[in-house]
């Protein structure tokens, strides 16, 4: 029975644009995984915390997006390998520093956040819904934690500078 009422035709290609998602999002957890346990310095505190944040919140969106691919009646890639092959974003060594780090956390959300982009413009022309609503919240979400991180990382020093730079005096 076809509960969903959209034409299978349709969702192929969604399907297709939720399993990268899927490779995506099992590495880039990965990583985080591996970021969290590595991570040195200073700021070890924060950035073990929050990549343990970041990596929880991953492993809820992993089982969330084979899920969905499921109730669209298709079945998602669960080979580790097959992630590794089809994924843009690459494993790296965690033996960097924490800024390197965070560097490379945000360029694996530019990555995802394109892919979640590119689900949503497949599922927009199937007219499915449920995936465009639960694809939605997860670039609200990715793209604040992308703006912490990021205000994370910048100079304080050079912020204030640029401020300065436009007050007269």
């Amino acid at each position: 029975m076809n509960y969903l009422n959209i034409n299978d035709n349709k969702l192929a290609p969604v399907v297709t644009e939720l399993n990268q998602l899927l490779a995506e999002y099992n590495v880039y957890y990965q990583k985080l995984r591996s970021f969290h346990w590595n991570v040195l310095g200073k700021n070890f505190f924060d950035l073990h915390n929050k990549f343990e944040e970041l990596y929880n919140d991953a492993k809820v969106k992993v089982d969330e997006t084979a899920e969905r691919i499921l109730t669209l009646r298709y079945h998602p890639v669960s080979k580790f390998g097959e992630y590794l092959k089809m994924a843009e974003i690459k494993e790296i060594s965690a033996m960097i520093t924490d800024t390197e780090m965070v560097d490379e956390i945000l360029k694996d959300h530019q990555i995802i956040l394109k892919q979640m982009k590119s689900v949503i413009a497949k599922a927009d022309t199937a007219g499915d819904e449920g995936t465009i609503d639960m694809i939605g919240a997860y670039i609200g979400e990715l793209e604040k934690s992308s703006w912490m991180l990021d205000a994370w990382n910048k100079n304080t020093e050079d912020q204030l500078k640029k401020a300065n730079l436009g007050k007269a005096s």
